[in-house]
């Protein structure tokens, strides 16, 4: 946010130094008691400022210039410190940056286009808004473009996103940073998503994490050397009663084969097994992993509720 604030700092300093602060600043009784200590300004009888108040118009603006002088000083040492590397290393995929800095792979001045097959889905999901509301297709034209560039978002694709729905670009940096399905940095072919919420956590997802991780030889957030894994954490995702589970995001085929599939009741033994079918090229079966469960039922069947449910003895009321 400091880093943000800079150029608004310096704006404020250049402002600040250039307004001209008139030497008026008192008016009414005062002012009306002494009409020979007066002088008209539009309309009004205004007296003449004491002199303190031009001291703090200056000093007002050499603050700012010198808070803007520290900003820079800062900013050029983050731009060359391995500490945000680091910090952002241990964050998570959609936080890791909060401003943006421009890289080999990831600059703001790039050329991103859709390709012409998803141009098409552009378009489709466009027809859905009236001409004039373009911009409520921005989600899941972020969603398609996260899909085409291999699970991430860069700034370039950002700005055409933009562009296509006539927005100022800050307009989609806005929901980009806000939804954590949307990626600021690079992911895996795999991206694998524990969950992170309390009954997960009651069923032993950090189990299921600490497994992934040790079996991956990453930390949280991190991609494997091979580009293959990235393991990440998501809050709830809607399935407590299959406790504990994961979401894998497959980014193997861009956005023609993209898939995202859940992975629930698990075991650190399990969830390793499909960590290696995958990287395999296989497809393991989605949904619950326990085979004395039938989607969300019970394990080993129903105990209650085996057959039809009976109907009311009488349906007219006023009969009964």
């Amino acid at each position: 946010m400091l880093l943000r604030s800079f150029h608004v700092s310096q704006q404020h300093a250049d402002f600040i130094s250039w307004i001209p602060i008139p030497d008026f600043v008192r008016c009414g009784a005062n002012c009306l008691s002494d009409p020979s200590n007066s002088t008209p300004f539009h309309g009004l009888t205004l007296s003449p400022a004491p002199p303190p108040f031009l001291c703090i118009r200056r000093m007002i603006s050499q603050a700012a210039r010198l808070a803007a002088k520290r900003l820079t000083e800062v900013k050029s040492a983050l731009r060359s410190s391995p500490f945000i590397a680091l910090v952002n290393g241990s964050r998570s995929f959609s936080t890791a940056l909060n401003y943006h800095l421009d890289s080999p792979e990831n600059k703001s001045d790039a050329t991103w286009e859709f390709s012409k097959a998803n141009m098409e889905k552009v378009n489709e999901i466009l027809s859905h808004y009236p001409s004039n509301y373009k911009q409520s297709g921005v989600i899941p034209m972020l969603d398609l473009a996260q899909q085409q560039h291999g699970g991430w978002l860069p700034v370039s694709a950002m700005n055409t996103i933009a562009k296509i729905i006539g927005v100022a670009p800050i307009r989609v940096y806005e929901v980009a940073t806000f939804y954590s399905m949307f990626n600021r940095t690079k992911v895996g072919k795999y991206h694998l998503q524990v969950c992170g919420t309390t009954p997960c956590m009651i069923r032993g997802s950090r189990d299921i994490e600490d497994a992934l991780l040790k079996h991956l030889g990453v930390k949280r957030n991190e991609v494997t050397k091979d580009g293959m894994f990235s393991v990440g954490e998501m809050e709830c995702m809607g399935c407590c009663v299959n406790a504990p589970m994961i979401v894998v995001a497959d980014y193997t085929t861009g956005s023609e084969g993209y898939t995202y599939n859940y992975y629930e009741d698990l075991t650190p033994k399990r969830v390793v097994e499909i960590v290696e079918m995958l990287r395999k090229g296989e497809k393991p079966s989605v949904g619950t992993q326990n085979p004395e469960r039938i989607r969300s039922g019970p394990a080993g069947g129903n105990t209650t509720l085996l057959g039809e449910p009976q109907p009311p003895p009488c349906r007219d009321l006023d009969a009964c």
